[in-house]
């Protein structure tokens, strides 16, 4: 529509320039009457420009949420989750994951995620976490004592546990979001499924992520994408979020796991370390001889 109306205004314009000359060429204008010539016209001030609104800051729309979330001593959510999968040729598929979220700080948490191709729980009670597969009906536990931001460090610095949409109970939130940031771009206003939300983008080294925050009392996280740029055929994974409950009543028993009947328990196994590169040989000089 504005491309056209664009175009409008130009020939309009044209039209109007044009039309006295095509008048003179058909008809003899009577000679102007002389006419005293008129007074300069008093100097007007130039218009004052308008000013810019800068826009929002992005980084700040990020930490706002994270401090909101942070400053909750426990909350739920539910998420409906997209999972890009790459295989040979590069053939993308996509698949779908239901999520549920609990957080009691500062030491319990618990993820139940029921998908296309997994399902699984996450369990920590401030002594142990838990990672349990329905499908195989086995299970690995990991002794860690402390908070939840302790575990989820241990888990996966050590043994590569790392478990979707889980960081956001982490006190330390806000640090994982902007580690590693190059580029944070405020988008602008749009509707995630009717809300009314901020729409953010930043850039790492080896992903792309936007994140879509409610504009409303409670900045609530209502949307995810992140994109991998280093992976061929850059999938992506979405979240669409739900449900937030601040006042959830989450008993103790909730983030404890008990073994169902059957279930066997396994080995978690620690994160191989990259050997260091052995060092270069050092090369011989060549002593010069004589001529």
């Amino acid at each position: 529509m504005r491309q056209k109306m664009s175009w409008g205004l130009g020939l309009l314009a044209l039209l109007l320039l044009v039309a006295p000359a095509i008048g003179l060429a058909q008809e003899k204008a009577p000679a102007p009457k002389a006419v005293a010539p008129a007074p300069p016209a008093a100097s007007q001030p130039a218009p004052a420009a308008k000013e810019t609104t800068p826009a929002p800051d992005a980084k700040q729309i990020l930490q706002k949420m994270c401090d909101f979330l942070k400053n909750q001593q426990q909350f739920s959510f539910k998420a409906e989750v997209t999972d890009d999968q790459v295989y040979a040729g590069g053939r993308k598929l996509q698949y779908g994951l239901d999520v549920e979220a609990f957080f009691r700080r500062p030491d319990k948490l618990r993820i139940n995620g029921d998908g296309d191709v997994e399902s699984k729980q996450l369990f920590f009670d401030g002594k142990t976490l838990t990672l349990y597969d329905k499908d195989k009906n086995h299970y690995g536990s990991l002794e860690i004592p402390g908070d939840i931001d302790a575990a989820l460090d241990k888990a996966g610095k050590e043994y590569g546990v790392r478990v979707g949409l889980a960081e956001l109970g982490a006190n330390r939130l806000a640090a994982h979001a902007s580690q590693g940031v190059t580029n944070a771009l405020y988008v602008g206003e749009s509707k995630v499924r009717g809300v009314t939300c901020q729409h953010l983008a930043f850039d790492k080294e080896k992903v792309h992520y936007q994140l879509w925050i409610d504009t409303g009392d409670k900045p609530l996280l209502r949307k995810v994408v992140v994109t991998q740029k280093k992976l061929s055929g850059g999938p992506q994974w979405t979240a669409y979020f739900s449900d937030w409950n601040f006042a959830p009543q989450l008993a103790d028993s909730l983030f404890t796991f008990s073994p169902p009947p059957g279930a066997q328990k396994i080995k978690f196994m620690p994160v191989k370390k990259a050997a260091p590169p052995a060092p270069k040989p050092a090369k011989s000089k060549k002593k010069g001889g004589a001529s």
